[in-house]
């Protein structure tokens, strides 16, 4: 019976504990922001931002910037962050490493901004 208690408290602890890195569509990925189930963060360029727009209430955090990982670290881990780049790829690469450094739970827009503006979804121009 002990034994079987030892067992129940450590998987309710790591339940407790558990990550999630979710990647969704464009259409899911509003969803969760008209909920404001999180913090939106882009992760491209200025570049890129000046020329395409981003996603309105994002937060820039140039992924390919010397400080990227410095600035996603400082970040508090037990929030929800909704991220997206370009395509995916270094939206997805980000979501992995938070996954690592012990971020609750990271909402990945799959295809990224391009599908985004496909979709024909709210966009801001800075």
């Amino acid at each position: 019976m002990k034994k079987l208690l030892s067992i129940l408290i450590l998987f309710v602890c790591l339940r407790s504990t558990s990550q999630t890195v979710s990647n969704v569509n464009a259409a899911d990925f509003k969803k969760q922001i008209d909920l404001k189930k999180g913090i939106l963060i882009d992760l491209r360029t200025t570049d890129e931002i000046k020329s395409k727009g981003m996603i309105p209430g994002a937060k820039q955090i140039d992924f390919l910037a010397s400080d990227a990982e410095a600035q996603i670290q400082s970040l508090d881990k037990g929030k929800t962050y909704l991220i997206y780049c370009a395509g995916g790829g270094r939206s997805t690469d980000c979501a992995e490493l938070m996954k690592k450094w012990g971020f609750k739970e990271v909402v990945n827009l799959e295809k990224g901004f391009s599908d985004w503006a496909r979709n024909g979804l709210p966009i801001e121009k800075k």
